[in-house]
Parts: structure tokens; C-alpha cells; sequence
């Protein structure tokens, strides 16, 4: 081979390899504080409170929380997240269980905190369970939208997922979009959207017998306790930094998932169907209108 020829060759793997080398930094840049949960109870959440009633069991693929007259219990995760996707199954305290609450939801910390919450509140025995689902930012509340579920939760385990970025946060039950809180609509309105604070993922069952079933006239039967719930199936996918610059650069898949015309259509039928309660319809509440965010362009 000329030297000519062969110094072209040299000069091309130099720029191939150097092409390449480049490709796997920027990746690598993008994927910086993206993580994944393991898939085990063991590795991916810390049993926080409960004194015990709190058991990982299944080799870490099950996790048990119990109250009792005495106390409940709880967990949360090791990681704290700024945008992602979240997924729990759950099975819920079956038979009497007024007066209970069973959550999983995604909280930071402080007074100004930003919060987004799955609750599953208990009702006497053959009644159905509601879904309290709500939004907080900065430290403000009281965005509640309640749901009837199409099956019975107690049963047998049902998938509950949040998906969060920047452009909004929707509810998921089975995979069916049961609430979409977009961040548009707040921004129209003046009100903050969650999008600065890293949040942990939290679950519990406590007691909030004073208003949890039927605003609070069906007390707890403590002779029903211990009163369990079951999780299994906890997958979250997201942003691990806390540069939130950085988490907005992501590229995961949840920082891009909108609903299409047909996640829209199940959207529409799920709360025509299945919804019970909506803040921005409350007149009593708000006998001055509905909060601004409930008629801001979506």
C-alpha cells in the first residue's frame, strides 16, 4: 500500500475511534443520574416506621405494611427523583376496612414541599374503596380528584403508576390515564407546577378514621385488626440528580410520554365513568368559581 494510502487509513480509525469515543461521553452525560429501580424491596426502599408491622417476604419481591390500634407503618425509597415513571402493584386491605388509608405517593420535604399522591380510602365491608388522588406544590394543596374503581381491589393485585415530567403529570390505574394535571394549565393560571424538588417515593396504611369513609361517620372496628395491604412490582425510572437543570435534559422515556388521541379517549371515558368527586366542579367549595388552574387552556 502507498504510505500516501496508508496514512489516509491511519487518519480515518483515529477520527472513527475518536467519533465513537465522543458518542459514548455524550450517552453517557444523558444518562447521568438516570436510575432504574432493582426490582427488590431489599435493595430499592427503607422500612421507615411501623414498629415491625412493616415485612419484606418473597425474597424481596413482596412487602407486607399492618396497623393495629397502636400504630401503622411505612416505607420509602433510597432514591429521590426529579421527573420519571412510577409503578406499584397493590392489593388492598380486603373486608372491613373503614376508616383506613393505604397510599403510594411521591413527596420532597419541607413546607414548601410538592407532592403527588395515590390514597386508597377504606370503607365497611361489600362497599367499594375510593381513589384519592391530589397535587401539591409549594406547599399547597386541595387539587383532589376521587374515583370509583371497575374491579375490586382487594381481590388480587392491580397496577397503580405515576408518570411525571415536565410537561404534566398523569395517574394510572392498570394502565388506563385516570387524571392528567397539566403543566400548561397551572402555568396559565399562576400556579407553580412541581418541577425544582427531588421527591422520594412513600407508602403507607395508617388511621384516619375521622374522615377517611363517608367523611368520618363509619369509625375504624379495631376488632378487624391487624388490617394488611400488600405491594409488590415497585419499578421507578428516573432522574437521580439534584441539578435540575440536568434532570430536564433527560432523555427517558417518561420525560417524553404525552397521551396520544387514544390515551385522551380512555382519559375522557375513565372520569365520565369512574370519577366520584372533581375540585374544580365543587361549588360549595369554591362558590366564587373554581380554582384558576381548573379552567386554564390545557
Amino acid at each position: 500500500m502507498p504510505a500516501a494510502m496508508a496514512s489516509g487509513s491511519s487518519r480515518l480509525v483515529v477520527m472513527r475511534t475518536t467519533l465513537l469515543v465522543l458518542g459514548a461521553v455524550c450517552s453517557a452525560a444523558l444518562l447521568a443520574g438516570v436510575a432504574s429501580a432493582a426490582g427488590s424491596f431489599y435493595q430499592d426502599v427503607d422500612i421507615t416506621w411501623g414498629d415491625g408491622r412493616g415485612k419484606i417476604l418473597n425474597g424481596g419481591q413482596l412487602l407486607t405494611l399492618s396497623m393495629d390500634r397502636a400504630s401503622g407503618s411505612g416505607f420509602q425509597s433510597r432514591s429521590q427523583y426529579l421527573y420519571g415513571r412510577f409503578d406499584m402493584q397493590l392489593k388492598l386491605i380486603p373486608g372491613d376496612s373503614a376508616g383506613t388509608v393505604t397510599t403510594f405517593y411521591l413527596s420532597s420535604q419541607g413546607s414548601q414541599h410538592d407532592e403527588i399522591d395515590f390514597e386508597f380510602l377504606g370503607n365497611a365491608s361489600g362497599e367499594p374503596y375510593t381513589v384519592h388522588t391530589n397535587v401539591y406544590s409549594q406547599g399547597k394543596g386541595g387539587r383532589e380528584q376521587q374515583f370509583r374503581v371497575w374491579f375490586d381491589p382487594t381481590a388480587d393485585f392491580h397496577t397503580y403508576s405515576v408518570v411525571w415530567n415536565p410537561s404534566h403529570i398523569v395517574f394510572y390505574v392498570d394502565g388506563v390515564p385516570i387524571r392528567d394535571f397539566r403543566a400548561r394549565a397551572a402555568a396559565a393560571a399562576g400556579v407553580p407546577f412541581p418541577a425544582s424538588q427531588p421527591m422520594r417515593v412513600y407508602a403507607s396504611v395508617w388511621d384516619a378514621e375521622e374522615w377517611a369513609t363517608q367523611g368520618g361517620r363509619v369509625r375504624t372496628d379495631w376488632s378487624r385488626a391487624p388490617f394488611v395491604a400488600s405491594y409488590r412490582g415497585f419499578g421507578a425510572a428516573g432522574c437521580t440528580s439534584p441539578d435540575a437543570a440536568a434532570c430536564a435534559r433527560s432523555n427517558g422515556a417518561w420525560m417524553f410520554q404525552e397521551l396520544d388521541a387514544a390515551g385522551q379517549e380512555q382519559l375522557r371515558r375513565a372520569q365520565a365513568t369512574y370519577m366520584i368527586y372533581d375540585y374544580c366542579a365543587d361549588k360549595y367549595r369554591f362558590p366564587q368559581g373554581p380554582p384558576p388552574e381548573c379552567a386554564a387552556p390545557k
